[in-house]
């Protein structure tokens, strides 16, 4: 008997699923998160979820980890201290960037421009030069450069990056100074634009290949200590595997070598578990909603797939990296109340109770009126249920807290408190528009997905807001993240920049571009015991009308293509183009990148059986709980959700409680258990509508 384990690292808490590969039987566990070091909530949350579950340790053959270190160290600017390598004459490259300003006319003068992850003064030029097309114009001098990398050892730096211009077309002189850097810095981690990013645009590939210099003597140093705690405490040849921002999988020394691939690890982890479970009960058209302590991310699925972007933004770094399009609002179940004196308008978040003090209703010190504890004051989050089955809520300390919203806005405490939950939800509503109507979609196609500790809190809700049916919460919402760790396979990408107009292209030559590309994914995920006849290989075009600007990714399917030609990668750019910008053109279409796609197989996990009959619905309810809902109270009873089966129909209003979330059906609305364990939650009478 094997298993495997998923793990979340969130801003409060670390969420834990163990899955029993050969019954599909689920464990799950919520411990609190460790800021200071990440592993040391990793490493109590795996001690507990197997004394909780009497599995041995010994019997865990993997470990999916969503990570958050390369995030905290771009946002809290604690990385390596990086080094830089440019080609002669572009030393500015980082400071000039794109002299983009935020804000309006007036931006610049109030605009404090961010410190460089590679400062000037440990910044160098290489005299060298390669051609667009990767041919030398000058040759690389060897003995300049070893100088030049002494300086910079010497001045302390502790990571190096390289990044030359038209490295894309030619690593040549790249390769070259890593093997001299080698030399003069033996230790000293070098990242390498041409393999890091090999794509065109010399300002977006410095920067990501720096901030992939910046954070990864941190991530390396926590993964190495990981992994050595995991392997002394499970099995010895237990596999550690890193959640990418993609929604992919690589392996630890994968991930150690290019972190940056890393910077949204965490919410990629809830969208592969929304697609997981939307999928097996027959929705492939999804937004998703992941409510935490801090924030509330959002996504948009689409055929079963994550919409995905090429760029990843965290703080004021943005870097040329695969990730799910997740939209983040500072809107979460810590997110502080408060009425400014000026105003005395009632204002919720982005300031955030966190994993210490937390909400007062945690009764951890903390004393600020926030999202959590409007819920409770509500009767939304029930005092005698325990969060993660062992923390006690205090609706005392909730109520003292709220209170003061109340008073400074001169209205009863329930008022204040539904007041508190429907502007965090008008911000959770705004960034599910972004997601879908600002690109194209209209959200009552769409089903609604909510999970996170907090989304069923708040599903119910957002649903009414979005006219999207049903709302779906799946099972165990609160450790999603973990479970679609779990449940994600490894992913690997090659790419390489072309630019050239469509008149000027052929398909074979743009099909032997990316039969070359397929071959060195597919030799990656061989090395990690993924036989090429189990890969899966996709093949995407990054297109542009000519003279544009902006890139649209099209997928396209190797065999479409090399049938079709290149009318069908144009017709799918048109497609795309018109629903986004409502307009397409008759204009020649030009090719500027050009990338492939190898994944492994889903992991094989036995579903979980359920009873061939529903057992009486009764038997799930715990009792009553008064809730105040659109300025009244009302009666709601208690369901335990492990006691609910397929078919299944509790109506509201109703409160499904489980260890890590809490699910409110309001008055007017039901939640039918379907065939997976999913609650759809749908308005009374609604049933059987298109």
């Amino acid at each position: 008997m094997s298993f495997r384990l998923g793990v979340d690292v969130g801003g409060t808490f670390t969420d834990l699923l163990l899955i029993n590969d050969d019954t599909g039987a689920t464990y799950t566990a919520k411990v609190p998160s460790t800021p200071s070091d990440s592993s040391v909530g990793v490493l109590n949350g795996i001690e507990k979820i197997c004394r909780t579950s009497g599995i041995d340790p010994k019997q865990i053959r993997s470990v999916m980890h969503g990570t958050t270190v390369a995030t905290n160290a771009i946002l809290t600017q604690k990385g390596a201290n990086v080094g830089l390598v440019t080609t002669q004459g572009y030393k500015q490259v980082l400071h000039i960037a794109r002299s983009f300003v935020p804000g309006g006319l007036g931006g610049w003068v109030i605009f404090n421009k961010q410190p460089l992850l590679a400062p000037l003064e440990h910044t160098v030029e290489a005299v060298e030069r390669l051609s667009a097309s990767g041919e030398v114009v000058t040759q690389l001098d060897e003995a300049d450069i070893r100088a030049k990398l002494e300086q910079l050892r010497d001045a302390g730096i502790e990571a190096l990056t390289v990044s030359l211009i038209n490295a894309y077309a030619s690593g040549v002189h790249e390769e070259r100074i890593a093997e001299i850097a080698e030399e003069v810095m033996p230790g000293i981690p070098v990242s390498l634009s041409s393999r890091v990013v090999p794509e065109m645009q010399e300002y977006e590939r410095t920067e990501t290949t720096v901030v992939n210099s910046f954070v990864r003597p941190e991530v390396s140093s926590y993964l190495d200590h990981l992994e050595a705690e995991i392997q002394a405490r499970l099995a010895d040849d237990v596999q550690l595997s890193i959640l990418r921002s993609d929604g992919g999988l690589a392996t630890c020394d994968s991930a150690s070598y290019t972190p940056v691939n890393l910077l949204l690890s965490g919410p990629a982890g809830g969208v592969a578990g929304a697609i997981w479970f939307c999928s097996r009960g027959g929705f492939d058209k999804v937004l998703t909603f992941d409510v935490g302590g801090t924030s509330t991310d959002v996504a948009l699925i689409e055929d079963n797939h994550a919409r995905l972007r090429r760029e990843t933004r965290v703080g004021d770094v943005a870097v040329r990296a695969p990730s799910v399009d997740v939209r983040t609002v500072g809107a979460g179940g810590g997110s502080i109340a408060f009425v400014p004196e000026l105003t005395k308008a009632l204002r919720v978040g982005p300031d955030s109770a966190g994993a210490e003090p937390g909400p007062a209703a945690y009764n951890k010190g903390g004393d600020q009126p926030t999202v959590t504890d409007a819920n409770v004051v509500l009767g939304y989050l029930p005092a005698n249920q325990k969060l993660g089955g062992d923390m006690e809520i205090r609706k005392d300390l909730a109520e003292a807290a709220v209170q003061k919203v109340a008073d400074a806005m001169g209205v009863p405490l329930k008022e204040a408190a539904e007041g508190i939950v429907r502007i965090a939800n008008e911000h959770m509503f705004g960034a599910l528009r972004l997601i879908s109507v600002e690109q194209g979609y209209d959200p009552r196609e769409f089903a609604l997905c909510g999970f996170g500790g907090a989304g069923p809190l708040h599903a119910n809700a957002l649903g009414i807001l979005m006219d999207a049916w049903p709302v779906i919460v799946p099972p165990s919402p609160g450790v999603l993240c973990a479970y679609g760790d779990a449940t994600t396979r490894v992913k690997d990408e090659a790419s390489r920049s072309l630019i050239k107009g469509f008149s000027q292209l052929d398909k074979d030559g743009v099909v032997g571009i990316l039969e070359g590309l397929t071959r060195q994914v597919t030799e990656s995920l061989e090395k990690q015991d993924i036989p090429a006849e189990q890969q899966t290989i996709t093949w995407q075009a990054d297109l542009r009308y000519q003279g544009q600007a902006l890139l649209l990714t099209q997928d396209v399917s190797p065999d479409d293509l090399r049938e079709q030609g290149l009318g069908l990668v144009q017709s799918v750019f048109d497609a795309e183009h018109e629903q986004l910008f409502s307009f397409s053109l008759d204009e020649e279409h030009e090719l500027v990148n050009l990338r492939a796609i190898a994944r492994a197989p889903r992991p094989n996990i036995t579903e979980r059986e359920w009873a061939a009959e529903a057992t009486d619905l009764a038997a799930a309810i715990t009792g009553e709980s008064p809730i105040y809902f659109n300025g009244a109270d009302h009666n709601a009873t208690l369901y335990d959700r492990e006691r609910l089966c397929p078919g299944h129909v509790v109506p509201g209003p109703a409160i499904v409680t489980e260890m890590d979330s809490t699910t409110v059906v309001f008055p007017g609305y039901r939640a039918e258990v379907d065939k997976v364990g999913n609650l759809l939650i749908e308005p009374v009478g609604r049933q059987g509508k298109e």
